[in-house]
């Protein structure tokens, strides 16, 4: 390998890993898009869930002007950015909605596509799913 391809490498995985680093020293937060970026995320899901047969009848009574503030202040809260979260407790909310895996499983498939629409790295998406999965015993029937 030439000495000038050995420079140009190095330079590479210099800048790369110069990437990486500023990328790890942001919050989920931030790299969600912070307050906008998850306001659009919460309203790409929201258009999701209207067009999804297993989800929409859950949210036959829901009031949805409420469900949308409370849901981007629970992303935002675990997201760490500068919101609390206000709503009802996870069990509370869903205990008599019966909900089962596959309606779980088709949720976390509408926020995976409303994130991507957003342009939420992989990354980031896979960080705020982590964290919303702790949420699963408290939703789906036991």
């Amino acid at each position: 390998m030439s000495s000038l391809r050995k420079l140009l490498l190095v330079a590479m995985l210099g800048l790369a890993a110069c990437g990486t680093a500023t990328r790890e020293e942001r919050t989920l937060f931030d790299r969600l898009g912070g307050t906008p970026g998850i306001e659009r995320i919460v309203a790409g899901l929201l258009w999701e869930i209207a067009e999804d047969p297993l989800l929409l009848p859950l949210f036959a009574d829901t009031d949805i002007d409420r469900f949308r503030t409370k849901l981007a202040e629970q992303l935002c809260e675990i997201a760490d950015g500068p919101c609390r979260y206000s709503g009802d407790s996870m069990a509370e909310t869903h205990r008599h909605l019966a909900i089962t895996p596959a309606q779980f499983n088709s949720l976390v498939d509408d926020l995976i596509r409303s994130m991507v629409r957003e342009g939420v790295t992989v990354g980031a998406q896979n960080a705020l799913l982590q964290r919303l999965a702790r949420m699963y015993p408290d939703i789906v029937a036991g």
